[in-house]
């Protein structure tokens, strides 16, 4: 199913899920400036993953920030995170208000080109509030996302814009997995943040 340059609020998920694309909510210029302000201002550090007991450092840079310096586990490395950045506040701020959703931390990823990309995974932590929102908002690059039901293995796809915001709540961490694929036709590099909230 391909949903490509389909910007609109209604639910892209055919069961089990809820994900919502809104295109993009700023304009061009606006998003260049955040673009540049968080890949310079942002403290990023390669990723890092225990695999079978291997520690692997990533190409792919994040950073995690929040209203409280919170623990965040994922593949089996813990992150605390750093406070908010007068950027991040604004980004929350727009998406909270245009969603009706709050959301008290960000993960931030920076994709340095198109090769750099996320393999299927779901964001089940224990950590992050039981079906709640995570809201993606996507600056730079723009690429497609994709979605997979776990059971089904029916596929969902989504080209994600610069200056775009995408919703994903209800139960579709615990049904769907998701990815950002590879692909040699992007040169230019890609910033996400994902706003969650996290349960103390």
């Amino acid at each position: 199913m391909d949903l490509f340059n389909q910007a609109s609020s209604m639910n892209l998920l055919p069961f089990d899920g809820e994900v919502h694309y809104y295109g993009s909510i700023m304009n061009t210029k606006i998003a260049r400036r955040y673009f540049e302000t968080l890949q310079e201002n942002i403290e990023w550090e390669h990723d890092k993953a225990l695999i079978f007991g291997k520690l692997i450092v990533t190409k792919r840079k994040v950073a995690w920030y929040g209203a409280k310096p919170f623990q965040y586990t994922y593949s089996k490395i813990t992150k605390s995170a750093l406070p908010w950045t007068q950027e991040l506040l604004e980004l929350k701020e727009l998406i909270e208000n245009r969603t009706g959703e709050t959301f008290n931390s960000c993960l931030l990823n920076l994709y340095h080109n198109g090769t750099e990309g996320m393999a299927w995974h779901s964001d089940g932590e224990k950590d992050l509030k039981k079906e709640g929102a995570i809201a993606s908002l996507s600056l730079g690059a723009e690429r497609p996302f994709l979605f997979k039901h776990k059971a089904t293995k029916q596929t969902v796809s989504v080209f994600l814009e610069k200056g775009s915001l995408l919703i994903m709540k209800g139960k579709t961490q615990q049904h769907w997995l998701h990815r950002l694929p590879p692909t040699k036709k992007v040169m230019v590099p890609r910033i996400n943040l994902t706003f969650r909230t996290i349960v103390t």
